[in-house]
């Protein structure tokens, strides 16, 4: 059950799953919800909530996000006495780039703790998660750690001709809204600390996109920095993805990084920085590189060493592709089934 928005159907069944969609108020953006729409959800949800559980006899209740779907797993698991799996991504505990982070105001936070110490299990999609929530709410309940699934998209390769690359120059890419908290304006810096043989791609959209583009513009790198926007299907990004040079996550915090699994599915080398989801998929040395936030020197020092050492490219390379495997979608559906 999620919210709806103009043009998507109240009902539907996608890959075997029924999903619901309720109306919400506010909901002006299919990508990104408004203060308001999350507000309301708990609210406009809760009838249709106690008509599918009166009709389908649940077993539990997995609750995604403490905020704002929190209340609502809350009290439909009270109501109905099942079980209620609340599930932590990140951004709904902590998120250093918002005002309105729950971790920043005491009402949210007693609210949170309220509803996490309801819950009958606690699961954080990373060890980073887990922290910020012992630390700035304390629950009383053990957390678990169940990382986001992740299934192998098919797609058709493709030259980078035939996407408009060039075959002389290295590509960086990113994948990701463009919003203050994923950090493009270091993964932009670094690109101009570096070669002119080195470019950027970006792919996604947002509020902060003019803000990048004038940046590229400020620094003298416009020709080097490729701002894609949002591509019509989900081939188009990986095809972008399988024939880049290296993957740059400069985010200022990230809950987990699911584009790190599509980096690495197509045996991308990776630079990220260290404050997120991003340490239990990227391990120094191993699969790539960690540095600081908002650094864009040290982003540019690790992509040099990647692109000067191909074996050590080739290493990272087959460790990604490897690992990507442990994420299978089995392996997490039996880990939440070890702890219902």
């Amino acid at each position: 059950m999620t919210s709806h928005f103009k043009g998507l159907k109240n009902f539907e069944v996608i890959d075997g799953i029924n999903v619901y969609r309720v109306k919400v108020l506010g909901r002006k953006d299919l990508k990104t919800a408004s203060m308001i729409s999350l507000l309301s959800f708990p609210i406009c949800a809760l009838a249709k909530g106690i008509s599918l559980c009166f009709k389908n006899k649940y077993e539990f209740i997995n609750t995604q996000f403490v905020v704002p779907t929190g209340p609502l797993g809350f009290l439909l698991s009270k109501i109905f006495k099942i079980k209620n799996i609340l599930s932590l991504h990140g951004g709904d505990i902590y998120d250093p780039t918002k005002k309105s982070s729950p971790h920043k105001n005491k009402f949210l936070r007693i609210v949170v703790s309220f509803l996490l110490n309801q819950a009958d299990v606690i699961v954080a999609q990373s060890s980073n998660t887990k922290e910020n929530t012992e630390k700035y709410y304390k629950p009383k309940k053990e957390i678990k750690i169940i990382p986001l699934p992740y299934e192998i998209v098919d797609f058709k390769k493709v030259s980078r001709a035939e996407l408009g690359l060039k075959d002389d120059k290295k590509y960086l890419i990113g994948v990701g809204r463009l919003v203050k908290r994923k950090g493009f304006e270091y993964l932009i810096r670094a690109v101009s600390l570096l070669d002119k043989s080195v470019e950027c791609l970006i792919i996604s959209d947002g509020p902060e996109k003019d803000n990048l583009k004038n940046l590229a513009i400020e620094l003298g790198i416009e020709d080097r920095v490729h701002l894609l926007g949002y591509l019509p299907t989900e081939e188009k990004k990986f095809q972008y993805l399988a024939v880049s040079d290296v993957f740059v996550l400069s985010s200022v915090h990230e809950g987990f990084g699911i584009v790190l699994q599509e980096a690495m599915q197509v045996g991308l080398p990776i630079v990220s920085t260290n404050i997120g989801g991003q340490v239990d998929l990227v391990k120094e040395g191993e699969n790539g590189f960690l540095v600081n936030t908002e650094d864009e020197k040290a982003i540019a020092g690790a992509v040099v060493k990647i692109l000067a050492d191909d074996e050590l490219k080739n290493k990272f390379s087959k460790k990604n592709i490897e690992d990507v495997k442990n994420f299978g979608l089995k392996n997490i559906a039996n880990d939440y089934l070890l702890v219902i």
